[in-house]
């Protein structure tokens, strides 16, 4: 027996499908503001040797980053960017972070001391509609309002741009930054450090 669709449920069918097709379409091409090599560079500056390092969070690494910092770090695999000196001591290491947002995904690169605190940090791929949100905060060197913490740091957005006149999705965004920041010192502190979290 053939299946008759009424005229209504074919609109309704082509509305969805057409509908679905305009939200893909609303994320924007992705703008490199930094290459992933220039980042790493530029981070570990004094470092003759480059390393990988990947780590896999074991069940008692997610479960503590989980309870302790109230991230549940879904990815299955991280990847450190080691630079040591000519000695085999570490200057830096790098990480790179994505949040995918509904305006698309913002990636920063994170510089981590040895201690674990933020060196540096910068945003290296975003796209085209949240760079002029994200370009109010980076003139205003963001970032820098984070180097020197750690994993138990604050990484709140700084009063600096609360206070200030900035809209909400600039203040949205730098959030995110912020939060990835403090991802990767986490991190770091869990998988490189072997530290047992909060104190």
């Amino acid at each position: 027996m053939k299946q008759r669709f009424s005229p209504s449920w074919i609109a309704l069918t082509l509305t969805f499908w057409f509908g679905v097709g305009s939200v893909l379409a609303h994320i924007t091409p992705p703008v490199v503001l930094l290459s992933e090599q220039d980042a790493v560079r530029g981070m570990t500056s004094g470092a003759t040797k480059f390393f990988v390092r990947e780590v896999r969070l074991t069940a008692e690494e997610r479960n503590t980053i989980r309870q302790q910092w109230g991230w549940p770090a879904e990815e299955d695999l991280y990847r450190f960017y080691l630079g040591r000196d000519a000695s085999g001591q570490l200057v830096a290491a790098v990480i790179f972070l994505t949040e995918f947002t509904i305006h698309g995904p913002v990636r920063v690169a994170v510089g981590l001391n040895p201690d674990g605190t933020v060196k540096d940090a910068k945003v290296v791929e975003l796209t085209e509609e949240t760079l002029p949100w994200l370009e109010v905060l980076l003139k205003q060197n963001l970032m820098q309002d984070y180097v020197g913490r750690d994993s138990r740091g604050t990484f709140a957005l700084g009063e600096r741009f609360t206070v200030a006149h900035i809209d909400n999705m600039p203040q949205f965004y730098g959030q995110i930054v912020a939060s990835l920041m403090q991802r990767a010192a986490i991190l770091f502190d869990v998988t490189v450090l072997k530290r047992p979290g909060k104190v």
